[in-house]
C-alpha cells in the first residue's frame, strides 16, 4: 500500500484520482503513526513553502517524514513536496525545510515569466528508476515559480528563463519531482508506474 500524506495540499485529490486509474492501493493521512509505518510515501504538494512547513509542525509529521525517508522505504515528493526535501526557499525564509538535501530553493529571477507553467523537456543526466533509461527524455507538466538547486541529488534537469534546476531527484530510496507526473499525460503516468514497482504495488497498463 502506498501511503499519501494530507497536510492540506491542492493536488492531493489529484494525485489520488491517477493512484486509482492506475490500480494502486493507497491511503491518505494525516496520522503521523501512519507516516511511521508505510511501506512507500508520497508527499504531494502545491501553495506556499512557508505554509506547508507550518501544516507539517502542526500535524507532526516533520520527524516521521524524516524518519521515512532516511529508513530505506520508497519516498516521492512531487512539486512543493520536492522543494521541502531542501534546507530552505526564499519563499519563506524564516522557515527550515527538512533538509534532507542541501541548498536553497529560489526563484526565477526578474524578468522571468513566473509561474513557469505548461509543458518542457527534461534532461536525464544519468539512470534514475523513474526514467525509462540513459539518455531518456520526455514532457511533463510545470507549474512552479520556485526551483530547486542542481547538485549531486540531480537525476534530470530542466531550463526555464535561462536558469536550469533540478527536476527530478534520486537518490537511494528518495526521489523528487518538480513537475506533476499526474498531470502529464502517459510520461506521467509510466514515472508512477515505476515509482509504484519500486513499492511493490502491482498496477494497471
Amino acid at each position: 500500500m502506498i501511503t499519501v500524506v494530507n497536510y492540506g495540499a491542492g493536488n492531493l485529490r489529484s494525485v489520488a484520482n491517477t493512484l486509482e486509474q492506475l490500480g494502486a492501493s493507497f491511503e491518505i493521512t494525516q496520522d503521523p503513526a501512519a507516516v511511521d509505518a508505510a511501506r512507500a510515501l508520497i508527499l504531494p504538494g502545491v501553495g506556499h513553502f512557508g505554509q506547508m512547513m507550518d501544516a507539517l509542525a502542526r500535524l507532526g509529521l516533520r520527524d516521521p517524514l524524516l524518519r521515512k525517508a532516511r529508513s530505506g522505504a520508497p519516498f516521492l515528493g512531487i512539486c512543493l513536496g520536492l522543494q521541502a526535501l531542501f534546507e530552505a526557499s526564499e519563499e519563506a525564509p524564516e522557515q527550515k525545510g527538512l533538509g534532507l538535501f542541501p541548498g536553497l530553493v529560489r526563484r526565477f529571477p526578474a524578468g522571468v515569466r513566473c509561474p513557469h507553467m505548461g509543458w518542457n523537456t527534461i534532461q536525464p543526466l544519468r539512470p534514475s528508476p523513474l526514467l525509462e533509461g540513459p539518455g531518456a527524455s520526455a514532457h511533463y507538466y510545470f507549474a512552479h515559480s520556485y526551483y530547486c538547486p542542481d547538485g549531486p541529488h540531480a537525476a534530470a534537469l530542466c531550463s526555464y528563463g535561462g536558469v536550469s534546476f533540478c527536476a527530478l531527484l534520486a537518490h537511494g530510496n528518495v526521489f523528487g519531482v518538480q513537475f506533476h507526473p499526474e498531470k502529464s499525460g502517459p510520461a506521467g503516468l509510466a514515472l508512477l508506474r515505476r515509482f509504484l514497482s519500486l513499492a511493490g504495488e502491482a498496477v494497471r497498463g
